[in-house]
């Protein structure tokens, strides 16, 4: 990922794009919304999701998006100039209508699955409803297309971060979001919210 296909000037303009975190299910993109409210990104999100044993430090997300689906895009441009939090699979529901910046974050499949199992289990769900060789081909399949779907959206920039990668080493990819967005993040409050504590699902 990385492309960067429409205007060249004033592209990562807060006040013009629409910044999407997104990524698979438990991939980091909770502690990606964190990240960024602690460097100083605007956020939009409702609360109704509060804070759980699986997210300690909230889900920040905005109920609405869900609505994507049915095609409710009426609430975008409240999102402008601000970061969302949009689950992968209703990134084919957006429309050109609008410019948008998606920081999309992977992780170790192995991870994620492990993580949505945990989860299950605190819900009281059977956590081997689907087995995991079968779930791993479905996600690889999916972040594929939403690579090649990337490629063909000329109203969209797309950053790739790796989940573990910056909980090793976070400097690094902090100048790539730094740059990729064209704003002054603060490095030390978006370091201060990366919580090695919270990776329990270690592969």
């Amino acid at each position: 990922m990385g492309h960067n296909p429409f205007k060249t000037s004033g592209v990562s303009d807060l006040e013009d794009a629409i910044i999407i975190v997104s990524g698979l299910p438990r991939s980091g993109t909770s502690m990606m919304m964190a990240m960024l409210e602690a460097g100083g990104v605007p956020l939009l999100t409702d609360g109704e999701r509060v804070a759980d044993d699986d997210n300690p430090k909230g889900y920040f997300e905005f109920e609405r998006v869900k609505k994507l689906q049915e095609g409710d895009v009426g609430w975008l441009p409240e999102a402008q100039g601000k970061a969302v939090k949009i689950i992968s699979y209703l990134l084919f529901k957006l429309p050109d209508t609008h410019q948008y910046q998606v920081i999309f974050i992977h992780r170790k499949l192995d991870e994620i699955l492990s993580s949505q199992k945990k989860m299950l289990l605190n819900r009281g769900e059977d956590p081997n409803k689907v087995n995991d060789a079968e779930l791993k081909t479905v996600l690889s399949n999916h972040l594929t297309q939403i690579e090649e779907w990337f490629g063909n959206q000329p109203n969209i920039r797309s950053l790739e971060v790796d989940y573990n990668r910056i909980l090793e080493d976070s400097e690094a990819d902090i100048q790539r979001i730094v740059e990729f967005l064209d704003f002054a993040l603060d490095p030390e409050g978006v370091k201060r919210v990366i919580d090695h504590k919270l990776y329990r699902q270690r592969h």
